[in-house]
């Protein structure tokens, strides 16, 4: 969904490469894992890349990490960003801005989307 590329096997573990220093290693194990969230800063390309992949895949989509405002993309420091679940329920989250990059500002600022 991201654009990575496909994972490699090393020993018990699953590595994904995210970025040029940095991997996800996953491993199976035998109890229930909490639910994490994941938030990637991207460029506008890959935004759109993955946002295309995300509407391709009729996933569900959220402009707010409470999952309050459906459908639509946020506009908080004049970036843009959405949050999705993977199929384990882990909240991933894309965004062209780091947070306070722009004073935290939008366009049409939507109390929900600050947890109002």
């Amino acid at each position: 969904m991201l654009g990575f590329e496909p994972p490699a096997r090393l020993g018990h573990f699953v590595l994904l490469q995210v970025s040029g220093d940095t991997t996800f290693d996953f491993m199976t194990v035998d109890r229930e894992i909490e639910k994490q969230h994941y938030a990637f800063l991207v460029t506008e390309n890959e935004f759109d890349e993955i946002f295309a992949r995300v509407r391709e895949r009729s996933l569900e989509h959220w402009a707010d990490p409470q999952h309050r405002i459906p459908g639509e993309i946020n506009d908080l420091d004049d970036g843009r960003g959405l949050y999705f679940d993977d199929p384990n329920g882990h909240q991933l989250e894309i965004l062209t801005r780091s947070y306070g990059s722009g004073g935290l500002t939008a366009k049409h600022v939507n109390p929900l989307l600050l947890g109002r």
